[in-house]
């Protein structure tokens, strides 16, 4: 069952924003990308339940982006973002409607076009919603490095099975992931010698605040300015 504060600050979506560019398919899927088309490494963001078109992820994409990766955002909701306004389709209805595990295969044809135009190493990140598809993919040998901030749905069991790097940001407040169960994490990725792992909870903040912070709020800002620094930081040790 997703939280209340899954839906919590919804972005108002702009299709056009971003530095990057909408291009209709990437494998088979609708995306925004952004940065050097022909980088050998890339990142994949996997959104939450706001979609691809949410400002603030694109603005992510986008400094991942300066950092020399190819980047993109799929549109894995296919146009069909979570709207909190519709009570005649709330959350329960809507995420079932959009299965994560849909999500982890509409990302193997996107992860093997990246391949086909040249990239040897793919990293990926998801947020609430979007952490399921990537911790998804890290168990299946499908990328080199992953980042879970905030995640929704994810499990200790799914952690005993990553096979790759992976960092998992977390919030002090946070009902669908407490600091009790990223704790738990870390314990399974301490005892799997041979998978490096990075943990952080970051105090101060709410489920959701890497990407639906509200960009007046210095606070808030410098926060997710902070998971930012830190997520471009693993895929830098990880994916280079």
């Amino acid at each position: 069952m997703a939280s209340p504060q899954c839906c919590a600050n919804p972005p108002t979506l702009d299709p056009a924003g971003g530095e990057g560019q909408v291009v209709d398919s990437f494998g088979g899927i609708k995306a925004y990308v952004s940065g050097a088309a022909d980088s050998k490494a890339a990142v994949v963001l996997v959104s939450d339940v706001y979609g691809f078109e949410a400002p603030n992820l694109r603005k992510i994409a986008d400094k991942v982006a300066s950092s020399g990766y190819f980047v993109m955002v799929p549109d894995f909701l296919h146009g069909d973002p979570f709207v909190r306004e519709n009570t005649e389709r709330p959350i329960q209805v809507w995420i079932k409607e959009h299965g994560a595990d849909k999500g982890f295969e509409e990302a193997k044809p996107v992860i093997a076009a990246l391949k086909e135009k040249g990239v040897s190493s793919i990293g990926a990140v998801g947020y609430c919603w979007g952490a399921k598809v990537v911790v998804e993919l890290a168990k299946a040998h499908e990328i080199q490095a992953a980042v879970m901030c905030h995640p929704s749905f994810v499990t200790v069991d799914d952690i005993k099975e990553v096979k790759c790097p992976i960092a998992i940001l977390g919030a002090e407040t946070d009902i669908m992931s407490p600091p009790e169960l990223i704790k738990q994490f870390e314990q399974v990725l301490s005892s799997k010698s041979r998978i490096a792992h990075f943990v952080k909870i970051f105090p101060g903040v709410e489920h959701g605040w890497t990407v639906r912070y509200k960009n007046d709020d210095a606070a808030a800002v410098k926060s997710a300015e902070e998971a930012l620094a830190d997520m471009t930081d693993w895929f830098n040790k990880n994916l280079k």
